[in-house]
């Protein structure tokens, strides 16, 4: 089974790859901002339980993020892997996922860290708001974001690269191109089981 997180700040653009990644290997895509913002528009208990988190850019609880992971997951143990998109965000979460895993014997294969400029997100998440509506894309919110993101996801570089499973991508080119970059670090585990640490 090959089991992947896609890795990466807000805007960086690991959603789009996930689903490509998804289709091409025939993975379950798990991602968790879709999963609350489909519960959101449709308001449902869950999406009022998430919308005062999201709107203010700050990440969900994870009591609240691993019951609903698990739960959707459950559903999908017959897949050939998964791809985590947007989880695990906290080191909690990431040892938790850890667990679960282990103990299904079907531990995580990589971790996919793409790599965008600070300048380079601001832009790319201000213009998905306007393209999109987003609440959470606001300037103010933005910046909320990030600083999130560098405080309480970023640490799990440090978790994923202890475990020799960290690969890292450029995101600054094409999407194209970053997806060729990632499919050439996955095709390298799958036939050698050898991670490289940096895809140029």
């Amino acid at each position: 089974m090959l089991n992947l997180v896609i890795f990466g700040p807000p805007g960086s653009g690991k959603g789009t790859q996930s689903a490509k990644i998804a289709d091409k290997y025939n993975l379950c895509h798990l991602s968790t901002g879709e999963l609350f913002r489909k519960e959101m528009e449709k308001g449902t208990l869950l999406g009022r339980e998430v919308e005062k988190y999201i709107d203010k850019g700050l990440l969900v609880p994870d009591e609240i993020v691993l019951r609903e992971l698990y739960r959707r997951a459950s559903d999908h143990l017959d897949s050939p892997g998964f791809i985590f998109d947007g989880f695990p965000r906290t080191l909690v979460q990431a040892e938790t996922l850890d667990r679960l895993l282990d103990k299904k014997g079907i531990p995580i294969s990589l971790d996919i860290s793409v790599v965008v400029e600070e300048q380079e997100l601001f832009k790319r998440i201000l213009g998905r708001g306007e393209d999109s509506g987003r609440s959470d894309d606001s300037v103010e919110i933005a910046k909320l974001r990030l600083n999130v993101y560098k405080e309480q996801t970023r640490p799990l570089l440090d978790y994923y690269s202890g475990q020799g499973k960290i690969v890292s991508i450029n995101g600054m080119e094409p999407v194209d191109r970053v997806f060729e970059k990632i499919c050439l670090a996955i095709d390298t585990y799958l036939v050698s089981r050898k991670v490289i640490p940096v895809v140029e």
